[in-house]
């Protein structure tokens, strides 16, 4: 396990969903947190949340020179590297797809790069299930950044090198009500008694809450040996079971209307965690009622 006593942690997207709680677990364990977005009006709002924040960048990580000064850290250098910027959109990655790979597969390289130049003691990643059974875009520009850590693992990990530095990479599914998710859309239709639009009632999905994000990314730190994706066992739900769950929680006994337009560009019907792994509908399914406890 890493002592991020003392260590100055830099979080690449730490204005994104996962940013806060990963800022906050690393607050609790006494480091130094620097962060880097692209989205300077949810920097200032992180960092009036959190004024322990030592310093917050304006940058993106396809620019070389942001990621350069964001690791010089005012000239004090960074320890640590936890990257959660991405481009994460499924249907969007589609459309813009020199955007979703400028940002998960370049973007990603020049930080690789920079953080060995700097001579960090740990760059970790987040992955995602759609890098383990490619279909679109989205996942193969995290399939290319997942395998550039393996890459550079085999290169920099050498414990004999004058500065060697750890590769690791966590994996797993949806995060219940980030950025972008339906849960979000879902949510505010039912509520309003409005109909609400589903691709498919019968695919399979992992879904986790930010708090068990951030805990397998403790996990990883804890126990992982190399850059190999690290995840445990998870469940999964049906959509449908997440939709009825949602309805039975939030529509106030008013009747929902749903229309169903099918998979989507990129989409999976049921997704796997792991290369060689079951899929999501061949594992242990979360059941409506504990469904609600989740959302």
């Amino acid at each position: 396990m890493y002592d991020f006593t003392g260590k100055r942690v830099l979080i690449t997207g730490a204005s994104g969903f996962l940013g806060g709680e990963l800022v906050d677990r690393l607050l609790q364990n006494n480091a130094i947190i620097y962060c880097m977005a692209r989205n300077e009006g949810n920097l200032i709002k992180l960092q009036m949340k959190y004024p322990q924040i030592a310093y917050c960048f304006t940058g993106d990580i396809a620019d070389r020179f942001s990621v350069q000064q964001a690791l010089q850290c005012n000239g004090k250098g960074i320890d640590m590297v936890m990257h959660l910027a991405a481009f994460k959109h499924v249907g969007m990655a589609e459309e813009q797809v020199r955007e979703c790979v400028e940002s998960n597969t370049i973007g990603s390289l020049i930080l690789l790069e920079e953080s060995v130049k700097a001579g960090v003691e740990l760059v970790l990643g987040i992955s995602t299930d759609k890098a383990a059974q490619v279909s679109g875009v989205y996942g193969a520009s995290k399939l290319l950044m997942a395998r550039m850590f393996q890459q550079f693992e085999r290169t920099y990990s050498n414990k004999l090198s004058i500065l060697p530095t750890d590769f690791r990479l966590v994996r797993y599914g949806n995060v219940l009500y980030s950025t972008g998710s339906v849960l979000c859309k879902w949510k505010e239709l039912i509520q309003e008694g409005k109909e609400v639009v589903v691709t498919e009632p019968s695919a399979t999905r992992f879904f986790w809450t930010v708090e068990q994000a951030v805990d397998l990314i403790w996990d990883c730190m804890e126990n992982a040996k190399d850059s190999t994706p690290y995840c445990p066992e998870m469940k999964s739900m049906r959509i449908d079971d997440l939709l009825e769950a949602m309805i039975q929680k939030y529509s106030g006994g008013k009747d929902i209307s749903v229309k169903t337009i099918g998979l989507q560009p990129g989409e999976n019907l049921h997704e796997k965690v792991l290369e060689e792994g079951p899929a999501s509908n061949e594992v242990e399914h979360f059941t409506i009622e504990e469904i609600k406890e989740l959302i």
